[in-house]
């Protein structure tokens, strides 16, 4: 009975034995399988014992061969490799986390109505543990009624199904389908796999981020900014897809990786910063305002380069107010029980300004933090404390952005609705 990649007992150790947290790589049969192979590696270098379970279909675009060099385990297709070993059983009972990169619209539907008639359906349906699919298709096929539907039935059961990403498709099409970048989707694995059982509490909710530091132009080659890099704001909204919610990311000038199953809208300056999170924040559930926003613009642009005249000192800029966006969103909620949460960077009195700061603008909550040329802007690292409206203060310690990030998310989810 047993199939040309049949394990031997020794194949299969009992759980816990290797010592390391145990990812099963679902594959199923899209182009992008070939992708697979990167996050494969990132997941076994980082200290993950993987096992590659593909469909009939993905061997087709990747050769079993290739899988079980990297993982360092055999691969089958089947429930009928193995069968002392159960592996439609046993596989599933116990991973850590399952992922399907890519997951396929056939695979989705199989996954939602409960079919199991081959190893990755039936691992799908033995797994306890946290679950993530990662979709990609053509345009038309993710946006189909049917797979929307699946979408649905499977998040609702609480299964993380990534955004996939917007980009070029199979031929010449470009759209929304495109397998989200391996880096990124080890990045999302990481997090689910780090929070286990508490699952994706944020599952069915919109929440918006603003990310990055706006940059006012006072001519064509000159403009008036900031040392913000983002870093922040994408830590929010990575942390917010691993916890299963829809994110809208408004991006200003950064230079950093679309994060995996998040939808990211590039701007540059506060004006068009404004206009892209009052667009996205009509049906969000938490706005997060993380971006560095200009007070100020130049109140004239130059269309030529301002030239430098020997002997001359150059003439004053004088300079506007830009809208406020984070005390507009707080008045007007765009969204009945929306929670609207803001940053404050400060150089000095910290607290005592961060306070002022979240009476004058009205929010639910205000990251404050101190920030310098060598301080939070650029770095990996934050530390912060969160004031909130009801006068409790939530102290976070110097860390990665993440955790601050997820604190955030904590203290957001109980003043959802």
């Amino acid at each position: 009975m047993a199939g040309p990649h049949a394990p031997e007992a020794s194949d299969t150790p009992s759980p816990g034995a290797s010592g390391k947290p145990r990812v099963v790589l679902g594959v199923s049969g899209g182009i992008a399988a070939y992708k697979a192979c990167e996050l494969l590696r990132r997941l076994t270098e980082s200290g993950h014992d993987v096992r590659v379970v593909p469909t009939a279909s993905a061997l087709r675009f990747v050769g079993a061969p290739t899988w079980a060099a990297l993982s360092g385990h055999p691969v089958s297709t089947e429930v009928w490799s193995g069968v002392h070993e159960v592996p439609h059983v046993r596989i599933g009972q116990h991973a850590d986390l399952v992922v399907v990169a890519p997951a396929t619209a056939d695979l989705l539907a199989k996954a939602a109505h409960g079919l199991a008639d081959d190893l990755l359906t039936s691992t799908l349906l033995t797994a306890r543990c946290p679950v993530v699919f990662a979709p990609a298709m053509h345009t038309e096929m993710w946006e189909h009624p049917a797979t929307r539907e699946n979408v649905a039935v499977l998040r609702r059961r609480g299964a993380v199904v990534i955004e996939p990403a917007v980009g070029r498709l199979t031929g010449v099409d470009t759209g929304k389908g495109r397998l989200p970048d391996p880096g990124e989707l080890f990045e999302i694995c990481r997090r689910v796999l780090a929070r286990g059982a508490a699952g994706p509490d944020l599952a069915g909710r919109h929440v918006v981020v603003s990310a990055g530091g706006t940059r006012e132009p006072l001519d064509p080659v000159r403009f008036l900014g900031n040392r913000s890099s983002g870093k922040q704001g994408y830590a929010l909204a990575r942390t917010a897809a691993a916890r299963g919610a829809r994110v809208t990311l408004v991006a200003a000038n950064t230079a950093l990786p679309d994060p995996a199953g998040v939808d990211v809208v590039p701007v540059g300056t506060a004006l068009e910063l404004r206009a892209a999170v009052l667009a996205a924040a009509g049906d969000a559930d938490a706005v997060v305002m993380a971006a560095a926003v200009a007070d100020f613009r130049p109140a004239e642009y130059a269309a030529g380069k301002i030239k430098k005249k020997d002997g001359a000192d150059p003439a004053p800029v004088a300079l506007v107010r830009n809208p406020d966006v984070l005390a507009e969103l707080s008045a007007e909620r765009p969204r009945a029980g929306q929670v609207i949460v803001g940053f404050a960077a400060e150089t000095d009195d910290v607290l005592a300004n961060g306070r002022e700061k979240l009476r004058r603008k009205g929010c639910d909550l205000l990251v404050v933090n101190e920030v310098g040329e060598r301080r939070t802007f650029g770095s990996e690292e934050n530390e912060a404390v969160v004031l909130a409206e009801d006068g409790t203060e939530t102290p976070v310690p110097y860390g990665p952005k993440e955790a601050l990030a997820d604190t955030v998310w904590d203290l957001v989810l109980p003043r959802l609705d």
